[in-house]
């Protein structure tokens, strides 16, 4: 009996539906009509073929500055473009990988620049590689013109409300011309916001700039997309026999030279073969065509696995195979939709904790492995209905659908808390990390879900805020708590910014042996115009999570410049935060400041905290710069935390202060070890060279027996408060006289 014929697969039918009989019938008909009208086809065939590819190319050519402008705008109109630009000291890789680099890699831009509201430029790229800024300075005259346009353009619009440029408002220019002196197609965009969650200062839009040369990788792209063969540039018209050209002008219509390439003449060809080989000419055809089938049905094939792994890819993590943000924002807004008064949802934020401390010890490599083996783990312990994503980075996100109670959710947090306490074995070493997990429950707090992810990392903040490897539930007072901290966050940006409230205060340092002042120590207050004045500890913290600090710490050390020059017998003492070490260039900028104060940095001291010692390589190379060019480096509440021998041979520091809580101990009944550890860091700050400084002191009993136990320097209420500069003068008189044994009370 026959075996039944199989029936073909749908990409089968397909393929013979709509290639192999199209391209069957096509070529038959060719033929057919090849041998009618062979002599007519002679005589027409390279007329027309020349003019097609003429038409083509100037097409392709034209159409190309379109094409510019497209592309640039994939990057020009974007949130994270403007908010990334606005920051006072942007990530310049960042934008080098994200915005240049793409650019060039991704669609062959040949230099990029972006420019700031000025037109300087502040970021250069040049055939994919990052060049010096200047750089510029050579394109500038052929490209001024395309930034006026944009920026003219982008004015033609108007701002958008409250002065600020909308999502959907940009300027932009595209033009065919002549830049350093070779033919290019360039374009200028203004970068703007793509939402409304970002914003641009109406008359402050920075401007990128792409430009892209005709000739090399472009002629390439031609040539293959429209079959041209052999194409080239020239400054003047040098076609030889068999080639053509035609002149290339520019928006006002010069000639900037001429694009020249050699035309497919199949008249001439079927006519030089006309006889003899003519059988032999249509069996190729029919080869060709069946080799061109074969090749198109691999193509196809390729292209559907491409497409296959394109689409997991999209919505997939390439490192865990985790759900990806888009495959989780989905799944959660699928999961928002069907909440009701009889389920719930709850979305969960897990960042681990000490992630960053393996990535320094033992390589990025080894943090890889970490993710996956954390990924697998959570992976166990999810349920089939659960959405778990990775976010980015060490960021994970769980969706639980269908939640019956809030005992469900602490079991998995305990269950995830657990898992994670495991050792992670990576390469031969052992890591331990934690991880910091907020949630939010819906519709409780919310069925939108942005708002139900912020709610999740205001929650996930708190976690860390309270000690990390915990979880916390959002509640409405943590909105209140950040709002508040948000709101410090603008006032002390427009205190900095208009020099008004920051006021410095001076506490004096004096000598142990005889009470004479021989520093100040500087401490920034803020007069709040509604919540009155405000300690550092109310500001401080917020000004470091938010990088203000650096802007803060560049105010206080102007103003401790200035008093340096006033009192210049005196050292004067300023607080240095971890987060001010981290920032880029920060050596430089303090030597920047006292410099041009006309300060000397020897009477300048730098106190920080362990913090700083225990820093990347970045801030210890700062330490070392700062000391070798003559400030002062104290260490602050030695003591308290993990300061080591070690730390203090190998950063050389040239004070310790001690902690004012083994001071203020001192002759209670529960003084503890005060006594002997203020000694035992006397003994180790004398045999290092160390000058000794203790913080805190209150009464006579305490000076005594910290004099008697060698302490260098001393600070505290007995002798001063902090005060102002204008009380400052006549405590220095008072002070300064040996008679004097009360303490000034302020």
């Amino acid at each position: 009996m026959p075996r039944a014929s199989l029936p073909l697969s749908p990409a089968k039918r397909r393929f013979f539906a709509q290639i192999l009989l199209p391209v069957a019938a096509v070529t038959a008909v060719a033929l057919v009509l090849a041998a009618a009208a062979l002599f007519w086809t002679v005589l027409k065939t390279d007329g027309i073929s020349i003019d097609r590819q003429v038409r083509i190319t100037q097409n392709a050519i034209n159409r190309s500055v379109d094409e510019l402008a497209t592309q640039q705008q994939t990057i020009a109109v974007w949130d994270q473009a403007v908010a990334e630009l606005q920051k006072e000291q942007p990530d310049w890789a960042w934008i080098d990988d994200e915005m240049g680099t793409w650019l060039h890699r991704l669609f062959g831009h040949d230099q990029v620049y972006i420019l700031n509201a000025r037109d300087e430029a502040v970021y250069a790229m040049k055939h994919g590689g990052v060049e010096a800024a200047g750089e510029y300075l050579l394109a500038r005259p052929d490209l001024q013109g395309l930034v006026d346009g944009a920026r003219q353009g982008l004015r033609a619009q108007g701002p958008g409300r409250n002065g600020f440029n909308a999502p959907d408002q940009f300027g932009r220019s595209g033009r065919f011309l002549e830049v350093l002196g070779q033919p290019a197609i360039a374009s200028a965009m203004t970068i703007v916001p793509s939402t409304g969650a970002g914003v641009q200062r109406s008359g402050f839009e920075p401007v990128i700039v792409s430009v892209r040369f005709l000739a090399g990788p472009f002629l390439t792209e031609l040539s293959a997309r429209n079959l041209i063969e052999q194409p080239r540039l020239s400054r003047f018209d040098t076609a030889l026999a068999r080639e053509r050209s035609f002149a290339l002008h520019n928006d006002q219509g010069h000639i900037i030279g001429y694009f020249i390439w050699e035309p497919e003449l199949p008249g001439t060809t079927i006519l030089g073969v006309l006889g003899p080989v003519a059988a032999v000419v249509l069996v190729a055809i029919l080869i060709l065509t069946a080799l061109l089938v074969w090749s198109l049905r691999r193509s196809i094939k390729a292209v559907e696995v491409s497409e296959r792994h394109a689409r997991r890819l999209a919505l997939h993590d390439v490192l865990t195979g985790l759900a990806n943000r888009t495959l989780f924002n989905g799944r959660l807004d699928d999961a928002l939709a069907a909440v009701g008064r009889d389920s719930r949802v709850a979305l969960l934020t897990l960042d681990l904790d000490r992630f960053k401390h393996v990535n320094d010890t033992l390589g990025h490599g080894a943090g890889d492995t970490l993710i996956r083996d954390f990924a697998t783990r959570l992976s166990a312990l999810m349920r089939p209905s659960d959405t778990l994503a990775r976010l980015g980075g060490d960021e994970f996100a769980i969706v639980l659908a269908g939640v019956d109670s809030v005992a469900e959710i602490d079991a998995l947090c305990e269950a995830i808390l657990s898992a994670v306490h495991q050792p992670f074995e990576l390469g031969g070493s052992q890591a331990f990390v934690g991880v910091s997990i907020g949630i939010a429950i819906a519709p409780q707090d919310g069925t939108d879900r942005v708002e139900l992810i912020r709610k999740t990392d205001i929650a996930l903040y708190r976690a860390k805020d309270e000690g990390r490897d915990c979880y916390r539930y959002f509640a409405p007072a943590m909105d209140e708590a950040v709002k508040r901290r948000s709101q410090i966050d603008e006032d002390l940006r427009a205190a900095l910014r208009t020099g008004s409230g920051l006021v410095m205060y001076y506490q004096p340092q004096v000598a142990a042996d005889s009470r004479r002042i021989v520093g100040l120590e500087a401490l920034v207050r803020w007069n709040h115009p509604t919540r009155g004045f405000l300690s550092p500890e109310h500001f401080i913290p917020v000004a470091e999570e938010t990088g203000v600090i650096v802007r803060l710490g560049e105010w206080a050390l102007r103003e401790v410049c200035t008093m340096s020059l006033r009192w210049p017998q005196l050292f004067l003492a300023v607080n240095v935060s971890a987060a001010q070490f981290r920032s880029s260039g920060f050596a430089e900028r303090v030597i920047a400041i006292v410099r041009e104060a006309g300060a000397d940095p020897r009477r300048i001291e730098l106190e920080v905290t362990e913090s700083v010692l225990l820093g990347d390589q970045l801030t210890r190379d700062s330490l070392r710069t700062l000391r070798a060019a003559g400030f002062t480096i104290a260490l602050d509440d030695f003591g308290t935390g993990h300061s080591s021998l070690g730390y203090l041979r190998q950063f050389q520091v040239d004070k310790i202060t001690i902690d004012r809580t083994f001071v203020q101990h001192l002759g209670e009944p529960d003084d503890g070890d005060s006594a002997a550890i203020i000694v035992a860091i006397v003994t180790l700050g004398q045999a290092l060279g160390l000058v000794v400084t203790a913080e805190g002191v209150e009464t006579e009993d305490q000076r005594r027996f910290l004099s008697r136990s060698g302490c260098t320097e001393m600070q505290g209420y007995l002798f001063a408060h902090p005060i102002p500069e204008a009380q400052l003068a006549a405590l220095l008189d008072d002070v300064a006289d040996p008679a004097v044994t009360e303490p000034v009370d302020i």
